[in-house]
């Protein structure tokens, strides 16, 4: 939420085109204060930090700098010198560290250490144990998040274009052709379902994963009508309804990959 918010106060701050400020950006629309938006990000920092000093105090001293690490890339992903998302790997940013660092650490804090990732350190030697097939289990896993996460941002590059364009953004669609701005939108859309399939094939996952291609269908006609063409109001929900269309799928497919576990 903090970096959302930053996200809106420095397209805000920095916006050149003027009508942007006053109708696009959500500050100048509903005329809020600069002031109160930074009091805002700085409150939900704070409460953030708390929770995740928390979060160290229960677990593993290494969570600190795991964590920590992507705190940093949720604040500098739009704010600082050179934001992250205005340079063309805005997408890689946003879908490692929201698709898998997220779901990494909800693992990481809730399961015992052995089974997954450990971190010891006894001076002067540092030993990192765990599971390597439950870690590219989870890769494989959160290639779904990655993928749809990824897309949400690169759907809203290409259908901002010319936006960002006047407004001095750089962006990933700004460095490829068009086809291959699609094709990776494709890519990204379609590529999870391959990692479940995968992973059932490999046997690191048993068959009810497959359970997530019932939303092949729903995504497909998504992005296919994405495709055709990319515009904020009639086609970027799209890319919204194939990220919690893939990703209730996944869930579901893993609860009852879960159950029969049991």
């Amino acid at each position: 939420m903090a970096t959302t918010a930053i996200n809106n106060l420095m397209d805000y701050q920095h916006a050149v085109a003027a009508d942007y400020q006053t109708n696009t950006n959500v500050i100048g629309r509903r005329h809020l204060k600069p002031q109160m938006v930074l009091n805002l990000i700085i409150t939900l920092l704070f409460v953030a930090l708390v929770l995740g000093l928390w979060l160290v105090w229960r677990t593993q001293w290494v969570l600190f700098f795991i964590g920590g690490f992507c705190v940093l890339i949720g604040i500098f992903y739009t704010s600082g010198p050179i934001p992250l998302n205005r340079l063309p790997l805005g997408e890689v940013f946003s879908g490692v560290t929201m698709g898998f660092g997220i779901p990494f650490l909800m693992v990481f804090v809730n399961v015992l250490p052995q089974s997954f990732v450990a971190v010891t350190w006894q001076w002067p030697n540092l030993f990192v144990s765990g599971s390597w097939v439950a870690l590219i289990t989870l890769v494989l896993v959160c290639v779904v998040p990655m993928g749809t996460i990824a897309n949400v941002m690169l759907a809203n590059n290409l259908c901002d274009l010319k936006e960002d364009t006047a407004n001095h953004r750089t962006t990933l669609p700004m460095y490829l052709t068009h086809k291959q701005a699609l094709g990776l939108y494709a890519s990204l859309a379609y590529g999870g379902f391959v990692a479940i399939v995968l992973a059932v094939g490999f046997g690191l996952l048993r068959w009810p994963a497959l359970i997530v291609l019932v939303a092949l269908p729903l995504v497909w006609r998504n992005t296919q009508k994405f495709l055709a063409l990319q515009d904020k109001v009639k086609t970027f929900k799209t890319a919204l309804l194939t990220l919690v269309a893939e990703n209730i799928a996944l869930i579901v497919a893993l609860m009852l990959d879960w159950g029969l576990s049991r």
